[in-house]
């Protein structure tokens, strides 16, 4: 809602010329008088609450439709840009991969992916419908365009949910009931009448509502105990965007204080000072700065661009015309109406003016009210509350409830858990002859996200029922031995390893009984592990492990882990030895040494949870890394010249920089020694590379990734059309859409994350 200016808007005048500052402020000056307390600063009072035939006035009161149609572009435009990228339009046939057998997560599963080239129709559609809402151009059939397939995408793929996927769909079905193709669109150049007319106001109200129930309830999430602390996203602060705050502050500080509880105050707050006039120019700058350290810190396509985006709906609407104002007069041609004969419309009410006696205000004091202004304001107030409404109805959702409350993907819970996975075991058991095996964790899947998620487990297993038998498995039971730690807590089962989820009841109204609980009660061991892991070296690393009483984790610790050691923190645990045939009890503080290259199991006999700890060294990366040092003071000396002693043939390649010594190198050390120096050398050439070298990466990168897209749409809609070409052709065709430019080296610098520390998180 306005402030003073909704008031004013109300009037069909009040678009009228501006008078200049002087006579401005003093015909505010006059009318301030006029307004209550609550006018002046909400721009509406409670008389517009205490009938519905006021509240239908109030949320269809004439407004100027600029903020509306500006927001609407940078809408379609961001949309647009988003489906080649986030989407999956640059890589539709490796997500889809038609015809093999992959098992999908759709939210119902009767929805199935459509043939690939037909895919490739449907983002076409949806990328036309995007481009449609961004110019106004067939406006409505747009909108419906962009939303039917938008959300057709969206529930056939549940791995790819989040909250800012969820809320461009929102957004998208809020402008297909708006209208907001009543300025700089191509829809008022076919309709003059609808051109630089009014809007309701529900218009706004809808969008400002949704963009502060984001904010809010999102800081509402973040008052979770684990937040509060510390724990969300502890990781964060390692970051090079907060290495500023790392001046004055020590990282455990910059984590607890500016990514926790920074991140809190604004959420909570950014909704509120967005919407008055006073404290907005602070909401700009502190918001605008989280969503610019958002688009850095996270891989999440347009959502901070799109949060940007919904700030100036925010302000005044008819800001675009004063901005607009300060562009040259040759620009005026093709930039929006900075006119202030607005229109009136069909869409709004209006009502005849009286006088009052006592106040040189006016009120309106007859309406005509249609359907639609009632329909308006219903849908007004149906969508805010059931928006209000759905982060909070897990209760009927049970189901869908693991260690994160819902469904993902529409109650705002954002950033709130991190999660790791140490073990991932699947088991599967032939129902024929009994026979056990075992399953890589990825097999028939592209996603990761299955684990975490009970509902998703169950359409996983029910996948993999149907296609194990083409291996000669016979109505197969599956088993999953999923351990997770949320929020830096121990490592636990997040479901029963003895439930076969085939046959397993899964119902999304009532809670999943093969779902292991969250052990809170063990969340004030995370102090404890701070201080254990701030006694090891850097060679040492620690898992902390917590499990249920008549359970057993069976482990396999790799040849390179050596001196790996099982200490008990809390309970009492059997050590099987498998191969040697050996029991260990052991209590409270007390350690075995478990063999490397051979399975071990780890029984929990105690009455409550066992609480242990794996201690180990990877001896292979710490002699490998020993040689690397030793290699590199060799370096060192004969580039100085201190080096007395002519070189062994295997150390020669070491006196050579360039790209070839590593592939001559003889010995696998020195050749492994040189490729990690040079890919240490190129990723410290790209992060101390200026301005501009980092702009061109950028847009080169954008560039091939958009022009793949295009290509595999025009090559799908082709086949379609005509049908498939020779294979000869298509494999050419497919290779030049593949073309990348000489400067899309991205996987070096994933192959660089565990070499070189982190680069982006």
């Amino acid at each position: 809602m306005e402030t003073q200016e909704a008031v004013a808007g109300a009037l069909m005048g009040s678009h009228e010329e501006k008078p200049a500052k002087k006579d401005k402020k003093a015909s505010q000056k006059e009318q301030q008088p006029c307004k209550n307390r609550m006018e002046q600063i909400f721009g509406f009072t409670i008389e517009d609450f205490r009938s519905w035939q006021s509240l239908v006035t109030l949320l269809n009161r004439p407004m100027d439709p600029a903020s509306l149609g500006i927001f609407r572009f940078l809408f379609g435009m961001l949309m647009a840009i988003d489906i080649t990228q986030e989407r999956g339009l640059s890589h539709l046939d490796w997500k889809y991969l038609d015809g093999a057998p992959v098992c999908r997560f759709p939210l119902f599963n009767f929805l199935q992916p459509l043939p690939l080239d037909w895919m490739y129709f449907v983002y076409l559609v949806m990328f036309l419908g995007a481009v449609g809402i961004m110019l106004g151009c067939f406006y409505r059939l747009s909108c419906l365009m962009f939303l039917s397939t938008y959300w057709y995408i969206f529930f056939l793929d549940k791995t790819t949910w989040n909250n800012h996927s969820y809320l461009y769909g929102l957004i998208g079905f809020q402008l297909t009931l708006m209208d907001g193709n009543r300025y700089w669109s191509i829809d008022g150049l076919r309709k003059p009448h609808i051109r630089n007319a009014h809007v309701p106001l529900w218009n706004y109200t809808v969008l400002r509502a949704q963009i502060f129930i984001v904010y809010f309830i999102a800081g509402i999430k973040k008052l979770d105990a684990d937040w509060v602390e510390g724990y969300s996203m502890s990781y964060l602060a390692h970051h090079w965007l907060f290495d500023p705050f790392k001046l004055i502050l020590p990282v455990e500080l910059v984590s607890l204080l500016v990514v926790h509880g920074g991140g809190l105050i604004l959420d909570l707050t950014a909704g509120y000072l967005l919407f008055f006039d006073a404290t907005r120019p602070y909401a700009f700058f502190f918001v605008s700065y989280f969503h610019c350290m958002n688009s850095q810190l996270f891989s999440i396509g347009m959502f901070p661009y799109t949060m940007l985006a919904t700030s100036p709906l925010f302000c005044y609407t008819d800001w675009p015309r004063r901005f607009f104002t300060h562009f040259p007069d040759f620009l005026k041609p093709i930039l929006p109406t900075t006119s202030l004969d607005i229109k009136s419309s069909s869409s709004c009410v209006y009502g005849e003016v009286q006088r009052g006696t006592e106040c040189q205000g006016t009120a309106p004091v007859k309406k005509s009210f249609k359907l639609r202004h009632k329909m308006g304001a219903i849908f007004t107030i149906v969508y805010i509350m059931e928006q209000l409404f759905m982060p909070y109805s897990h209760f009927i959702t049970q189901g869908y409830n693991n260690w994160t409350n819902g469904l993902y993907g529409y109650s705002w819970d954002m950033m709130v858990h991190a999660r790791s996975h140490q073990h991932v075991k699947i088991t599967y058991k032939d129902g024929k002859t009994g026979e056990i095996g075992y399953l890589n964790p990825g097999v028939f899947t592209q996603s990761r996200r299955w684990k975490d998620h009970g509902d998703m487990l169950k359409q996983y297993a029910t996948c993999l029922n149907h296609l194990l038998p083409r291996y000669n498995i016979t109505d197969p039971e599956i088993y999953f031995d999923i351990w997770v730690s949320i929020n830096d807590r121990f490592q636990q089962r997040i479901f029963d390893p003895r439930e076969d989820i085939v046959k397993a009841e899964w119902s999304p109204f009532r809670p999943n009984p093969w779902l292991m609980p969250l052990l809170v009660d063990l969340s004030p061991w995370r102090t404890k592990f701070q201080e254990i892991e701030g006694t090891l070296d850097n060679q040492t690393e620690i898992v902390f492990i917590a499990d249920f009483p008549g359970l057993h984790l069976e482990n396999f610790v790799s040849e390179d882990l050596g001196n790996t050691t099982i200490q008990v923190l809390q309970g009492q645990v059997n050590v099987e030895i498998v191969e040697e045939k050996k029991n260990y009890t052991l209590k409270k503080g007390e350690q075995t040494q478990v063999p490397a290259g051979a399975y071990h199991k780890v029984y929990t006999v105690s009455d409550g949870p066992s609480c242990y700890m794996y201690i180990y060294v990877n001896t292979t990366e710490a002699e490998l890394q020993e040689n690397f040092t030793k290699l590199l003071e060799i370096q060192e000396r004969v580039r100085n010249g201190t080096e007395t002693e002519p070189l062994p043939p295997e150390l020669q390649p070491l006196l050579s920089a360039d790209e070839g010594s590593e592939v001559n190198a003889t010995d696998p050390v020195v050749r492994l020694f040189l490729k990690r120096q040079r890919r240490m050398k190129e990723v410290k050439k790209r992060r101390e590379a200026g301005i501009l070298e980092r702009f061109d990466r950028f847009v080169t990168k954008k560039y091939y990734t958009i022009r793949r897209g295009f290509l595999m749409t025009a090559i799908a809609m082709r086949n379609l059309a005509v049908g498939l070409p020779p294979v000869e052709q298509l494999t050419r065709e497919v290779a030049y859409a593949n073309m990348k430019g000489p400067q899309n080296d991205d996987h070096q610098d994933e192959a660089l994350k565990d070499e070189v520390g982190h680069s982006e998180l």
